[in-house]
């Protein structure tokens, strides 16, 4: 039984020749692309946080083998759960890597397969046309991650690490946040800008505290830090900030922003 989308016609266009246009307006067609490990993206709606996406994914090779993480908004679930259904997306349907799905699970401890975290999510699904666009035949392993501790992040980057490590092809890593939610451009760009320093300085420890300390409302804080924990175990040393905005370059209104942040782990 596939994962039905929950969100297009909401946060992006659900009919496929429109979608395919709108991602289009989105990346960037002449841009250079290189292998990363990982890609940090927004999932807001298309039309506040689609320019920061495309502008990331287009810096990217897109292999057919994505692990997509993000926050778990409904708190339905397995603390970090790894959806196992296909989705019909309205690109066409997207596998789910059985393979390295399942070489994760295989004697894993935090992450546990639990569909029922996945149901109503949007944080994953928005990333999904974008991957469809540059990869036709894109599997992912979707994982959704509530708010755990800091050693269960590192527990869950080692389970998923050991399984990318023995995996034989090219494995990408997304994960989704959005950053700052509502409050001034000012406040919300000093709080992302705390926050992104320790992403571009490989430190997933200093910036699971600065976000706990500080209460910067970045909503997908923990999938982020086990990408970057993933990444480093996998031998990223450079981590570039590709674009950093908020809702008030769209919307006008700079009093209330979330904070839109894309990067490349290489």
């Amino acid at each position: 039984m596939a994962r039905l989308p929950v969100v297009a016609d909401r946060f992006y266009p659900g009919d496929p020749t429109i979608l395919r246009q709108t991602v289009a307006d989105f990346i960037s067609p002449d841009q250079s692309k290189s292998t990363a490990k990982a890609v940090i993206v927004p999932h807001a709606g298309y039309v506040y946080s689609g320019a920061v996406a495309g502008e990331t994914f287009s810096r990217v090779e897109i292999p057919e083998t994505v692990i997509i993480s993000g926050p778990n908004h409904h708190g339905r679930g397995e603390p970090v759960a790894m959806g196992t259904e296909d989705w019909a997306m309205p690109f066409g349907e997207v596998y789910f890597a059985v393979d390295l799905g399942g070489a994760i699970l295989k004697d894993a401890e935090v992450i546990v397969a639990d569909n029922q975290a996945h149901q109503f999510e949007h944080s994953l699904e928005v990333q999904v046309p974008f991957l469809q666009f540059f990869q036709e035949s894109l599997s992912i392993v979707p994982l959704v991650v509530s708010h755990i501790s800091y050693n269960r992040c590192r527990r869950a980057a080692s389970e998923i690490a050991r399984a990318v490590k023995a995996y034989p092809k090219p494995v990408l890593m997304v994960a989704s946040t959005d950053m700052t939610h509502y409050e001034s451009r000012k406040s919300a760009s000093v709080k992302d800008h705390l926050a992104l320093q320790h992403i571009m300085n490989l430190d997933p420890k200093g910036l699971y505290n600065t976000v706990v300390t500080n209460r910067i409302s970045m909503c997908g804080i923990m999938p982020t830090v086990i990408t970057l924990l993933v990444s480093m175990e996998l031998g990223a040393v450079n981590a570039e900030l590709v674009r950093y905005t908020d809702s008030g370059e769209v919307s006008g209104d700079t009093s209330q922003v979330v904070g839109y942040a894309g990067l490349v782990i290489s």
